[in-house]
């Protein structure tokens, strides 16, 4: 009976521990979110910081480091943003190409299943984006959401900063929460946790341009408009793992074509992601990404749901860096060492 009673004890304590840990990780998104953002992007260019501090001092390498990383994402959210206006001042012509389409495409629907005509949107939902109360209230609405990110964007550039400029004290800080015999330990956790987090992301960039240019090649071959911005947008959606490339593929039709309302168009834009796909996971996954963080691929789609789960979107990109760190962590500590070979992708002795 009290063996009996210690189980269902620890077992009680486990699920409300879990309860409360994923609680507290939703409320303090806000400010868990953009720290851990720091904690990565940090981690980035700190061999930036660390060739700069060669001929500079620290708080200059930190500081040169941090805008160099702060004028890469402007330099992206201006191109962005001047793609973006292209699009929509072209949205008239958009939208009166896609008026047949559509007429066409509700004619074929009602013909051909039990749907009516007053089952489906009408045309005049086009106006939403390009009428002049609807266009002015999502414009509104958009530079309201931009607005917060951009302020919780600076607000990581400036955490960036400060991790590059103490990471020394932070550093001490954690050898001293651990024992003098420790010391080897704490530091091969530190030293093997960011290469797993720079090797990954760089591999990312590097393959995000690559396919950046793939996508802006074929797409402007195809004929999409905005081409440019469309290939940028759906190779970054890359990050997202899994689904980030059906967000670009689908970015992609939309965008080819709403614009020229061409089907060769989509056929275009079909057949480039297909070979994108194709290369993306037989030659530049592999050699460029390749298996820089240790983690089970099961762990990895358990990791990424929960993550979305958690935190949406920034969650998802978190969760395969986060989890290549707690498979260190548990490997070097003994006591979590059976979680370790459970996260990690390494084959079993046999």
């Amino acid at each position: 009976m009290e063996g009996n009673r210690r189980i269902l004890l620890n077992s009680v304590s486990v699920i409300i521990g879990i309860f409360f840990l994923v609680w507290g990780l939703v409320a303090a998104q806000g400010v868990l979110a953009p720290l851990i953002t720091a904690i990565i992007l940090a981690l980035v260019v700190l061999p930036v910081a660390i060739w700069l501090e060669k001929h500079l001092k620290r708080s200059f390498s930190s500081l040169l480091s941090t805008l160099l990383l702060f004028f890469i994402s402007l330099g992206f959210v201006a191109l962005v943003s001047y793609q973006t206006k292209v699009f929509v001042d072209s949205w008239p012509e958009i939208q009166e190409t896609m008026e047949p389409k559509i007429e066409e495409w509700k004619t074929f629907v009602t013909d051909n299943t039990f749907l009516t005509e007053s089952d489906l949107p009408t045309s005049d939902s086009l106006s939403v984006i390009g009428g002049e109360s609807g266009g002015s209230s999502q414009i509104l609405s958009i530079f309201g959401r931009g607005t917060g990110f951009l302020g919780i964007y600076l607000l990581t550039i400036i955490y960036v900063f400060f991790m590059l400029n103490y990471r020394h004290r932070f550093r001490k800080f954690l050898l001293r929460l651990s024992s003098d015999e420790k010391d080897d330990d704490v530091n091969q956790i530190i030293q093997k946790s960011a290469n797993v987090v720079q090797q990954y992301l760089v591999g990312k960039l590097i393959l995000i341009g690559l396919l950046a240019i793939v996508y802006t090649i074929g797409l402007g071959v195809s004929g999409v408009s905005n081409f440019v911005l469309v290939s940028i947008l759906a190779a970054i959606f890359t990050l997202i793992p899994y689904l980030g490339s059906i967000g670009g593929f689908v970015l992609a039709m939309a965008f080819g074509y709403l614009t020229s309302g061409e089907i060769g168009v989509l056929i275009g834009v079909v057949i480039t992601f297909t070979v994108a796909q194709f290369f993306e996971s037989y030659v530049l996954q592999p050699y460029v990404v390749g298996d820089k963080v240790d983690v089970h691929p099961f762990l990895v789609i358990l990791a990424v749901i929960v993550g979305n789960a958690l935190w949406g979107i920034i969650g998802m990109i978190l969760a395969i860096p986060i989890m290549g760190i707690i498979t260190i962590i548990c490997l070097h500590v003994p006591a979590l060492e059976p979680f370790g070979y459970l996260f990690s992708n390494k084959k079993a002795d046999s």
